[in-house]
């Protein structure tokens, strides 16, 4: 047990710094931040291979720690709302990867991780919408447009499905590595 733990921690760490380190990838523009999306990377690994409770922590700290140090995303009108939907994709993927493993037991694991990736991602982004929505009618937040059904759909589903696609081609691999190398305390030990 204490070996998963401190794995557990270790990749929960690694995958926090790869979260603040990434974005400087795009350069900090953010129009090529949201069509990358490479924070969501790390919370979604770490959410697969370290279970629930530090996909949660990870993604809820990450975009507040990343706006803090470098002022992207701007606290509070993205990071707030984004680390919601963050805590949403590696709680999730955390919860459903290991369920749908005994669910499908003989199905193999791809067919359980593609399951709980793209499902966590599709209800991260409604968390983070819903986020978003309540933050604004609540004037925790400040949008420079109306927040409406339309323009939800667009900035959570539409203009961010390239780093969707890029994302169920990077982190499953990524996943698979770290199983069989080992390092994935939801599945060694």
């Amino acid at each position: 047990m204490r070996n998963k733990n401190l794995k557990r921690m270790t990749i929960g760490a690694v995958m926090l710094a790869l979260g603040v380190v990434l974005p400087f990838l795009t350069g900090q523009i953010q129009a090529i931040a949201r069509w990358i999306s490479p924070m969501h990377i790390p919370v979604l690994i770490c959410g697969l291979t370290c279970g629930w409770s530090w996909g949660l922590g990870v993604g809820f700290v990450l975009p507040l720690l990343r706006g803090a140090l470098f002022g992207m995303p701007p606290i509070p009108n993205t990071a707030l709302p984004m680390a919601f939907e963050l805590a949403a994709y590696g709680a999730l993927a955390g919860l459903f990867y290991p369920a749908l493993l005994r669910r499908l037991a003989g199905g193999g694991r791809l067919p359980a991780l593609m399951i709980a990736l793209v499902a966590s991602m599709a209800l991260g982004r409604v968390v983070g919408g819903a986020a978003k929505a309540l933050m604004l009618a609540a004037g925790l937040i400040s949008a420079g447009s109306p927040f409406t059904f339309a323009a939800f759909m667009s900035s959570y589903f539409v203009a961010t499905a390239p780093g969707a696609l890029i994302h169920i081609v990077l982190v499953p691999a990524i996943v698979t590595a770290l199983e069989k190398a080992g390092l994935s305390p939801m599945i060694s030990d």
